[in-house]
């Protein structure tokens, strides 16, 4: 049985419209206008077990709303879902039991109590035994290098160290399903890292389910071989990270190492476009079917040292994808579900 089966996924929201101005303010009053405003729009995907898939879209594509849904503290406006054999919106007692959903901006610890107190509140919510509670605390504090940190006031803990400890209380009764959402935006590098790492060999040891959304590609790599890329609240990507690549960019980067000064244009004119030509180094774009035969042709013709071609970074390829305007997109291929 697969841990996330969705179907035509949809939620519409009605988002109140108002007018400038007094006149404005009274026509609201007595008649309210107002507009659909579509968050997610007829996704469909699904997740293995102990699969760790990346969630990328650009901020309001979707992403924070359809976990919400798959965790089932909204109702879709069509559409259908399976989380781990349940219907998440039905939220019976036994589902969820089986998930944690982990908001990176929002707090599930109390501020004025100590750590410590606040994680064991937590595990009684969840009928955790003492036991279990302190075997688990210990040995995840340990992993995430915040034991010294279990009885200090939560507000006052430093971002990075309140992240942590929200993972460790998110992870308390052993999910077999999480949500994480930006896990760790705002984090230092080196939090980032242990983030990173905590989550790599918690899912291999356990098997845990993992659905994560962030900003930062590190983070995708990193973790995750397959991801979902949802914009205006469409599916346009499912399969591996590496195919992002082949089914977004057609051209790569080649870069001419020479003793020569700058070489003149007229000399690289119909190999590839110039986008650096400095004493010692040429860099050009060229498409990927002319790699080739374009090389061929630098070596023949041009005093070359050295020929290197590389992909597109990754993270080029994603901001690009988010940031075009409607009028510069194009048609995206299908979506490959796996």
């Amino acid at each position: 049985m697969a841990a996330v089966e969705v179907q035509g996924l949809t939620r519409v929201f009605r988002a109140r419209r108002k007018q400038p101005g007094l006149r404005g303010a009274l026509r609201g009053l007595f008649r309210p206008e107002t507009a659909a405003i579509t968050a997610v729009s007829g996704v469909s995907f699904t997740i293995e077990p102990g699969e760790l898939v990346g969630f990328l879209g650009p901020n309001g594509a979707g992403k924070t709303t359809t976990l919400k849904m798959l965790s089932g503290l909204l109702h879709p406006t069509a559409g259908t879902a399976r989380v781990l054999g349940f219907v998440p919106w039905e939220r019976q007692d036994a589902f969820r039991r089986q998930f944690a959903l982990l908001l990176g901006q929002k707090n599930q610890l109390w501020w004025d109590l100590p750590a410590r107190e606040s994680l064991e509140l937590n595990a009684r919510i969840y009928g955790v035994t003492h036991e279990a509670w302190t075997r688990t605390v210990e040995e995840l504090a340990t992993l995430l290098t915040v034991r010294d940190k279990l009885d200090v006031m939560v507000r006052e803990l430093s971002l990075g160290e309140r992240m942590k400890l929200e993972l460790i209380a998110a992870l308390l009764h052993h999910p077999r399903l999480l949500f994480l959402d930006e896990p760790t935006i705002g984090l230092d590098v080196v939090s980032q890292k242990v983030v990173r790492d905590f989550l790599r060999d918690y899912n291999a040891r356990h098997g845990t389910t993992i659905l994560l959304t962030s900003h930062y590609m590190a983070d995708i790599q990193e973790l995750c071989r397959r991801v979902l890329i949802i914009d205006h609240g469409r599916l346009i990507f499912d399969g591996p990270l590496a195919d992002i690549l082949g089914r977004f960019v057609d051209h790569k980067l080649v870069t001419v190492h020479s003793d020569a000064a700058p070489l003149p244009v007229e000399r690289l004119r119909g190999v590839g476009e110039v986008i650096e030509n400095t004493a010692g180094r040429v860099r050009l774009r060229m498409k990927r079917d002319q790699v080739v035969s374009a090389c061929k042709r630098l070596l023949d013709e041009l005093p070359v040292n050295d020929l290197d071609i590389e992909e597109v970074p990754i993270e080029d390829v994603i901001h690009r994808l988010f940031t075009r305007a409607p009028a510069d997109a194009v048609p995206l291929p299908p979506v490959n579900n796996p």
